[in-house]
């Protein structure tokens, strides 16, 4: 706040003038007023505004005694607080929390979508006071009901929450975050689907006779473990040839390298090296994952893999890619540990989803602590 002066008749007013702005050729004023809370005594000032918006002396003191009045009430808010109460969620959404996202979020477009869909419709003209748990409880009834998964209802109010947290964190919003009182759905994502060899040769063909470059985006994921996201991040700069080592930075759960095997190698000698700087999968596409998911769909289904399943995580899909490298590791003895660290999660029980892929491993363990044992008993038994 400025350096203000009192005014001479009216108490609590004040102002200060302006060192650019005139007002019929005198410097114009803007006036303040000032006075104590009843029960924190603590001294509140409030701007009333210029002499060239139209404020007089005589104006600002009757706003300073309806100041007054709701504070004697105890209904008096400070501006900052009457400004939050004002604030709407679209306010929220589209001047701050997007902005943001779209600086710190690589689910940036995905924020964009759900909110303009599912979100914009319903509050974006609300205050963010008029948002309640009962109000989310029925957006997802509705979303529910119009057959959308729990994981796409978890996003939308995820992105709430979100926006909430970060009302709360930039001091726009002094309430609670009304997601506190939603229960959120619990997914059980885990899937059991993988491709067979002949299957997936059959659709990466399939996929590379459609587009080239999604054959070898395909195949990416199918023998490096990739997710769609990771693969279309990757620049020359990642690949080292003569380590054969891919790596890939900016990942979900950090960084991790991949190991060129012979079909990664033939899509990188087909593909003309670029700049360090430029991705190996070089798209027009606003939304390379979306448009690479479109058209691994309309394969897969074309190729019937999909027929009379009816269970979303039994569908074929793109990332059935990386579940299926997962899914052949494992089958292939390597370790649990071992794929866990190459598909980059960030815990084991992330992995433990493909142990019942390894039976074998797993009987091989009895079998070794049966033979100690029995070692152990016929070492005993020679030396009595």
């Amino acid at each position: 706040m400025p350096t203000v002066k009192a005014t001479k008749k009216f108490v609590g007013v004040y102002y200060s003038e302006s060192k650019q702005r005139k007002w019929k050729e005198r410097p114009d004023k803007c006036y303040y007023v000032g006075f104590k809370e009843v029960k924190s005594g603590k001294l509140r000032w409030e701007r009333c505004g210029w002499i060239s918006e139209g404020w007089t002396p005589e104006a600002a003191q009757r706003r300073r005694h309806q100041l007054l009045e709701q504070d004697r009430a105890g209904e008096y808010k400070p501006k900052q607080e009457r400004k939050t109460d004002q604030l709407t969620f679209g306010e929220l959404m589209e001047k701050n929390y997007l902005p943001w996202a779209k600086e710190n979020k690589k689910a940036y477009s995905s924020d964009f979508i759900r909110y303009h869909k599912w979100l914009k419709p319903r509050y974006a003209e609300r205050t963010l006071n008029r948002i309640t748990p009962f109000d989310l409880e029925r957006l997802k009834k509705d979303m529910r009901d119009k057959d959308r998964s729990d994981a796409t209802v978890k996003h939308v109010l995820c992105i709430v929450r979100q926006a909430f947290n970060k009302a709360i964190v930039w001091n726009l919003w002094k309430g609670d975050n009304p997601c506190k009182g939603v229960s959120f759905p619990k997914l059980d994502n885990a899937r059991q689907r993988f491709l067979t060899h002949e299957e997936a040769e059959k659709i990466l063909n399939a996929l590379r006779e459609r587009n080239p470059q999604i054959g070898g985006i395909a195949t990416f994921s199918l023998y490096g473990g990739l997710r769609l996201g990771e693969v279309f991040n990757i620049t020359w700069s990642n690949v080292d040839r003569t380590h054969d080592i891919i790596h890939v930075f900016d990942t979900k759960h950090g960084s991790r390298p991949i190991f060129i095997t012979n079909p990664i190698r033939e899509v990188l000698d087909e593909i003309k090296r670029g700049k360090p700087e430029d991705k190996i999968f070089e798209t027009n596409q606003v939304d390379p994952v979306t448009w690479a998911s479109k058209i691994f769909k309309e394969v897969a289904d074309e190729l019937n893999l999909n027929a009379g399943v009816s269970d979303r995580r039994e569908r074929i899909t793109f990332h059935t890619l990386r579940h299926t490298y997962a899914s052949w590791a494992v089958g292939a003895g390597v370790p649990l540990y071992v794929v866990g660290k190459a598909l980059g999660h960030k815990t084991t029980v992330m992995t433990q989803r493909y142990s019942h892929l390894a039976p074998e491993s797993h009987r091989a363990a009895f079998e070794a602590v049966a033979r100690v044992a029995a070692a152990t008993t016929e070492e005993k038994a020679q030396s009595n």
